[in-house]
Parts: structure tokens; sequence; C-alpha cells
């Protein structure tokens, strides 16, 4: 294969059988190329290899890289460094051979050992989350995927993203850190604080959170969305300081653990909210000064 030209039918190999691995496997099967091998430790991981790759061998890395033309590393993040350093140290590497992580945080320099040993580094991250089931498969469809690669490979990586669903955005090296950072603050943040939320309604009577959560989060997210702080709404927005001090005494009388993440998260609505001309400087005093006087208590 030539690096801009369009993929070539590729055996496919997968290190590290979590919940990405196999989904992106599944999704380059779809597109028509061969899964070979898949490597993973754990039950876990091969319940998920099974189920998403049936019939696919369970071999040791260095096997998988000695079936594969394309080899997807998705390894947690601060194993990634090393594991590429020893598949090169080992010889595993093979020169040609398509090198492929779905780390957010790295973007391929992380692979120079194994450029060095010729092998062809692409960083492609998708922005989604995984469940490990064969959903995540169907969820690949449109989803946007972090792409850094050498000019040279740029054609290539962007073409197994459109393969596999998705739809490459081009990230620069430097960029990296800061780009996965954005996506920790969206959805990882985002689970918590819905998981907050229904505990607190369950603890107020409410049997169902989930569905009294649904419909009011999706379009609060649809309008974050579309309009940014404009869709702003809310006591901190509007500069309600009664309401927000009642609210930080409940979450003090009985969810303690929760009351340290409102306050962060009100401080810094109000700050976007002032700065879009959302909250009104008179308002925002007094507001901004229960919340200094509840961070200290």
């Amino acid at each position: 294969m030539g690096v801009d030209e369009k993929p070539a039918r590729l055996s496919v190999g997968v290190v590290g059988a979590g919940r990405v691995g196999p989904a992106l496997a599944a999704s380059l099967a779809l597109a028509g190329h061969r899964p070979v091998a898949v490597s993973g430790v754990s039950d876990a991981s091969r319940r998920r290899a099974e189920a998403l790759l049936p019939g696919v061998p369970l071999v040791e890395p260095a096997a998988v890289l000695e079936r594969a033309d394309l080899v997807l590393l998705t390894v947690p993040d601060d194993a990634l460094p090393d594991l590429v350093a020893g598949l090169a140290e080992t010889g595993a590497v093979r020169p040609g051979q398509l090198l492929v992580h779905t780390s957010g945080r790295f973007g391929a320099a992380v692979l120079d050992p194994a450029l060095r040993a010729g092998a062809l580094p692409l960083a492609l991250h998708p922005a989604m989350t995984f469940t490990g089931t064969p959903v995540d498969v169907q969820r690949l469809a449109g989803c946007c995927f972090g792409v850094t690669a050498p000019a040279e490979l740029r054609t290539a990586a962007e073409a197994l993203v459109i393969e596999m669903g998705g739809e490459p955005e081009w990230i620069e090296e430097a960029n990296r850190p800061l780009y996965h950072a954005a996506l920790a603050i969206g959805a990882n943040h985002l689970v918590t604080l819905v998981a907050q939320a229904m505990d607190l309604l369950r603890q107020a009577g409410v049997a169902e959170p989930g569905r009294m959560l649904g419909p009011l989060l999706g379009a609060a997210l649809d309008n974050a969305l579309r309009s940014g702080d404009a869709a702003l709404t809310g006591p901190v927005a509007r500069g309600d300081a009664g309401t927000v001090a009642a609210h930080l005494a409940e979450l003090r009388a009985h969810a303690p653990e929760n009351a340290a993440s409102y306050i962060a998260m009100a401080r810094a609505t109000a700050d976007r909210a002032l700065a879009a001309g959302l909250l009104k400087a008179e308002y925002a005093e007094a507001l901004l000064g229960a919340l200094a006087d509840e961070g200290t208590r």
C-alpha cells in the first residue's frame, strides 16, 4: 500500500481487548478487512473478543503483530509508551506495518520507537464512550475521530476512519493533551454530574430519576451545543443567591460529598454567565459572595 492511497484489504490485529479494540476491529471487518488475532488477559477481555470478533484467536501481543498488517494498540494511556517500546525492542514490529493507537492523550510521537523499526504510525482516537458490546459498532457511525499522523500518512489515516464509519478531525501533535482534556470535561464529568443528580432525586423521593432527567438534560445538551453560553438558565445565571444558598444548605445536610462539586460548577457557571452578559453585575457580587462563604465552611 502506498502511503497516500486508500488502504487495501488488511489483516487486522488487536493488542488489548478492552472496550475499544474489538469494536474498531469489528467495524473494520464490516469494511472488508480481516481480523486475524487479538490479545487479552482478563476474562472480561476474552468475553468481549468472542462477542465482537467470534472465531478470532487469542494470542500473545507479539503474535498479534506477527499476523497482522494493521495492529490496533488499545491499551490504557499510561501503558502505551512501555508497550510500544517493548514491542520495538523485541523485534515484533515489521517494516511497513500500520501501527494504530487509540489514546486521546497521545499523538503519533508515542509510536516513535515503532517508527524507527519501520512501522507506519497513526493516532486514531474515537470521540465516543464504549460499552464493550456490539452496540459500540453502531455508535461509530458518524463518530468523530481525533487523527494525528505524519503528513505522508494523513490520507491513509483518514481513509481508515471513514471505513469505520467515522469522521476524521485532524489534531496537531502538540494539541492532543488539550483535545483530550476537552473531551474528558465534556463526557466524563457529564456522567458524574448526571449520577449525582440521580442520587439526589432518589433522596428527594423521585422513583425514576432517569425518566425525570432525560427530557431536561437532553434539551439542555441540545441547547448548549447550538447556543453555547447563551443556553445557560437557572439560579446561577439569574443571580439568585438565596436559592443557591438554600441548595448548599440542603447538600450539606443530606449529601455533603456533593457540595464541593456544586460550588465549583456554580462558580464556573457564574463566571461564564457574567462574561456572556447573562448575569447582571449587581447580582453577581452577592452570588459569588455566597459561594465564597460556603466554600470556606
